[in-house]
């Protein structure tokens, strides 16, 4: 490839990363079956990449005065359903009783259970993210010590009216009140499970950094932040090779991500991993090669699957335990 050609390949991925999306049409689109999981095979979303959109800024939270505690103590709630979810599926079984205690007790766990991988790369970063997720837990425990809340009652079953059937049924990758998607079906289940978690959590850490005041628990935030978003980059690098032969695992991340768009407001802040053409968008950025930030308010609006303000629901059927506990209201 020539320079003229490259630059013009770099600016038609700029222009797909600064586009806003129109949303699917979730009825209509042909289904196909992915490993068991019915998925819209015609669900596009990537615009017209001839016109040049105005940049969306990622939004900046706007309440200054949270008590780190309660920042550190809200991120290890999301790290309580990370590691029971990835624990489950890599190990069989969910995190130790000597990790789910503190303020406001332990809440049940409902489903999970052990994938049977037949891709050995991918059970391979499933044993190891597992592991990284287990150990952000404890650490943040450590952290923040006496004040450490509990886990929460947590929903990652399979059932379909469980929360990542929902959710899935709201991405339209399932259909029909009685239709169930099963993140430990299989290794692409798996995969889109995963995707459905990563790029929230990296978007969390990304929007809590400003508010964030003493040092220790900043560098602990980063260091956190830095880790989930190779997790979130694995993630979707092994979605796109795969998709490559199955496109439907493509589309399926691009009516993922739309679908958390339509829950969190009307800033554009989520990407598929596809970019114009063939060409892969691993990486979610704004138009300035910025991660995404999300406020706790709208990692709540996806997490409890409601664009309203509620204070449970989906993931969290009780809701989080401590202070911050109250989805944005879009």
């Amino acid at each position: 490839m020539n320079s003229e050609k490259m630059i013009e390949a770099l600016d038609q991925r700029v222009k797909r990363r600064g586009e806003r999306r129109e949303f699917f049409k979730m009825a209509g689109g042909a289904a196909v079956m992915v490993g068991g999981v019915s998925l819209l095979a015609a669900c596009g979303g990537s615009g017209n990449p001839s016109v040049t959109p105005t940049p969306t800024p990622t939004p900046t939270p706007t309440s200054a005065t949270v008590p780190d505690q309660d920042i550190l103590n809200f991120a290890l709630n999301l790290e309580y359903l990370e590691a029971q979810f990835y624990s489950f599926a890599a190990f069989g079984v969910g995190l130790d009783a000597s990790l789910t205690g503190g303020i406001g007790g332990t809440g049940a766990v409902t489903g999970g259970r052990k994938v049977t991988f037949t891709d050995p790369v991918v059970a391979a970063y499933a044993l190891e993210i597992a592991q990284d997720e287990i150990n952000h837990v404890r650490f943040l425990r450590s952290v923040i010590g006496t004040a450490t809340v509990g886990q929460p009652a947590l929903d990652i079953g399979s059932t379909a009216t469980g929360a990542f059937s929902s959710a899935a049924r709201a991405a339209g990758l399932i259909t029909g009140a009685g239709s169930t998607f099963d993140p430990y079906a299989n290794d692409e289940n798996f995969l889109l499970g995963a995707f459905i978690f990563e790029d929230v959590g990296v978007s969390a850490y990304k929007g809590a950094a400003s508010l964030i005041s003493n040092k220790t628990f900043t560098e602990a935030a980063a260091g956190i932040l830095a880790a989930e978003a190779y997790h979130a980059g694995l993630i979707r690098t092994v979605l796109y090779r795969k998709g490559v032969a199955t496109p439907a695992l493509i589309n399926a991340t691009e009516s993922i991500s739309t679908a958390r768009d339509s829950l969190d407001g009307a800033t554009d802040l989520d990407q598929g991993i596809r970019a114009i053409g063939n060409a892969s968008n691993i990486v979610p950025t704004d138009a300035n090669g910025l991660a995404f930030g999300r406020t706790t308010g709208q990692v709540l609006n996806i997490v409890y699957l409601s664009r309203t303000a509620v204070s449970a629901g989906g993931f969290f059927p009780s809701g989080l335990n401590g202070t911050i506990r109250t989805s944005a209201a879009n």
